[in-house]
């Protein structure tokens, strides 16, 4: 009897389930009915648009020409006209002249007849029709403003609907990855020349090969290009790779979308460790600054503020409600004295990486560089033999040196607003540069025995960092001729601070 029931309900739930399936797809079937109405009410609409819009040209140009033929009669009705009363004036003078001379016929005085006759002699020679031209000035002929429109009528009788564009092709070969900008290029896959723009659609993943639909950002999109390639530029490489695709548009409709291409766009990514930082620094993800008070001066406020009106005595319910939760700040004793650093959370341990860091410009003193992960809690940077750094310093006297060892090589090259850092882990090289010229300012060779972390040591002042940056195109240009060079920790060691 209950396995009985176990199968009905089996059956129950496949048939409720199947039921589900078809209910959906009546609802899609009746979606996609609604869809068809609106979009035929849509397209019926443009197309009446554009037949009115072509009908309304039509008879532009058809006032045109008729002005054109109207004008052209206006004009050799008026030559013709001229010309007509010319000769009507012509023969009705010569008609009084011959009935003048037929008088003079009838003159019997000598005198009078040579005198009548040379008269009419005269006037003979003044005769205007003598004078005319009995051609004329224009024809009748019209023939010069026919029409003839039957290649226009076979171009409107193969009038049809605008085709659909192919799918374009991205060419991954044809595409570039560099200086943390993204390059595309894509191709038809025949000749349309009804294309008048491309829609180039891009997502961020971590996610290799094509795209998944599951956990995947929307799609950004750039509209209206022209060309056949894109750049996109000034990117933050925060994820492995970048899907993209491509659909091409005429004036009507835009096509079907291109396969989508996946390039990597991998780079180290990093954010300030707070809970390795000494107290008498601020950190916040990607900025630090000097804090004298180590966070007492807000927690004093605050106490002052709960203290106020009470007895001298203090509640044991009190708790702190400080800016930097005491949580985080429990646990900040991985630095102490004048180590004024903090770490980045994330450990090389293979690969080349590129970071750039920017300082205040209050800021007094600062060192950039790595450190393992066993860097005691009263080291500064570039004074062990497990840390490499750049130092600035702007106080009492300027000084830019790099340190490693407890060791210093004092720089002579102006200090950049923004300095790039690049770690070769596997080939043992942490190199500096002016970010903005990729001007190199100091290299260390060594062999990394351990796992490094980015490191940083302020006081007074401030530093910002820019991370997911893959190394610069010049900067791996540059490491060809650097390989070659001595400035490295070896040099160190025979120079004392």
């Amino acid at each position: 009897m209950d396995s009985q029931k176990e199968a009905l309900q089996r059956i129950i739930s496949t048939l409720a389930n199947k039921n589900d399936e078809i209910q959906n797809f009546i609802d899609t079937l009746n979606h996609t009915l609604k869809g068809v109405q609106e979009n035929s009410s849509n397209v019926l609409s443009e197309l009446d648009e554009e037949f009115d819009s072509l009908y309304s040209i039509l008879d532009e140009v058809k006032e045109s020409m008729i002005n054109s033929i109207k004008q052209e009669q206006a004009r050799k009705s008026q030559e013709l006209q001229s010309q007509l009363s010319q000769c009507n004036n012509a023969l009705e003078n010569s008609e009084e002249l011959l009935e003048f001379a037929a008088r003079s016929l009838d003159i019997k005085e000598p005198e009078e007849f040579s005198k009548a006759a040379r008269q009419i002699k005269d006037r003979v020679t003044m005769a205007s029709a003598f004078r005319l031209s009995l051609k004329p000035k224009v024809s009748d002929n019209m023939t010069h403003l026919m029409v003839d429109f039957s290649q226009e009528r076979q171009i409107l009788q193969t009038l049809k609907f605008l085709p659909v564009p192919k799918a374009p092709e991205i060419d991954p070969v044809e595409c570039l990855v560099a200086d943390n900008s993204v390059t595309v290029a894509w191709r038809m896959p025949e000749e349309d020349n009804k294309i008048d723009h491309f829609i180039l659609e891009y997502r961020k993943t971590n996610f290799d090969g094509l795209p998944r639909v599951k956990d995947e950002r929307c799609w950004e999109i750039i509209d209206n290009i022209k060309g056949t390639e894109y750049t996109l530029s000034g990117l933050k490489f925060d994820s492995k790779y970048m899907n993209f695709r491509v659909r091409a548009c005429n004036k009507a409709v835009a096509g079907e979308y291109s396969d989508p291409v996946t390039l990597e766009t991998k780079a180290l990514n990093f954010s300030l460790d707070n809970s390795s930082s000494h107290l008498n620094l601020r950190v916040e993800d990607t900025c630090v600054e000097w804090d004298p008070t180590g966070g007492k001066g807000q927690e004093s406020k605050i106490k002052g503020k709960e203290n106020k009106g009470r007895s001298g005595t203090p509640s044991p319910k009190r708790t702190s409600t400080g800016s930097r939760p005491p949580a985080v700040r429990g646990s900040r004793d991985r630095f102490t004295g004048e180590s004024y650093t903090v770490l980045g959370d994330t450990a090389i341990e293979s690969g080349q990486h590129y970071w750039e860091v920017k300082a205040q410009k209050d800021c007094k003193s600062y060192s950039v560089g790595v450190a393992y992960k066993t860097l005691g809690k009263f080291d500064q940077l570039g004074k062990t033999n497990t840390s490499w750094c750049i130092h600035v310093n702007n106080w009492l006297q300027n000084t830019f040196a790099a340190k490693h060892n407890n060791k210093v090589k004092a720089l002579d090259v102006t200090v950049p607003e923004r300095i790039g850092v690049f770690c070769d882990f596997d080939g043992g090289q942490l190199s500096f540069y002016d970010a903005n010229s990729k001007q190199l300012l100091y290299s260390f060779k060594t062999k990394f025995t351990q796992p490094v972390l980015p490191g940083f040591m302020v006081w007074c002042g401030g530093l910002s960092l820019n991370t997911g940056m893959q190394v610069p195109s010049a900067v791996r240009t540059l490491q060809k001729s650097e390989n070659g060079m001595t400035g490295s920790a070896s040099s160190l060691n025979n120079i004392t601070q």
